[in-house]
């Protein structure tokens, strides 16, 4: 599915959604990132969220957001709260959706000026 937003300058926003594939900006990945206002990041690299660990979810703490989107595919599930305890105690909120809902819901949050992460599993 295309999106269509007018964005901020550079601003990364999600451009289009596939089964396997998301676009930031029209440039698709086809792999698992981290998404934010000010970069696209392909350097986090969970193994399926089966193989979800605490160090997966550690990643974001170095990029404090408000808030961690985490797109699950194409159906919403939930990671065990002990996995991301890290994140829940510095105070980051952590919401679990499917990826489309990600997508949309990050889209709105950045330009609104949120200091959001948007952690896509593909």
């Amino acid at each position: 599915m295309k999106m269509q937003q007018t964005r901020p300058d550079s601003t990364r926003m999600f451009t289009a959604h596939g089964a396997g594939y998301v676009d930031v900006n029209g440039e698709r990945y086809d792999r698992s990132i981290a998404v934010r206002a000010s970069e696209v990041r392909s350097d986090w690299t969970p193994a399926g969220f089966d193989g979800l660990t605490e160090a997966d979810f550690a990643y974001f703490l170095e990029l404090k957001p408000d808030v961690l989107l985490f797109g699950t595919g194409a159906k919403q599930r939930f990671a065990h709260p002990g996995l991301y305890r890290a994140l829940t105690d510095a105070r980051i909120a952590v919401e679990f959706m499917d990826t489309p809902a990600a997508c949309r819901t990050y889209n709105i949050l950045v330009t609104e000026g949120r200091h959001v992460v948007a952690a896509i599993l593909l």
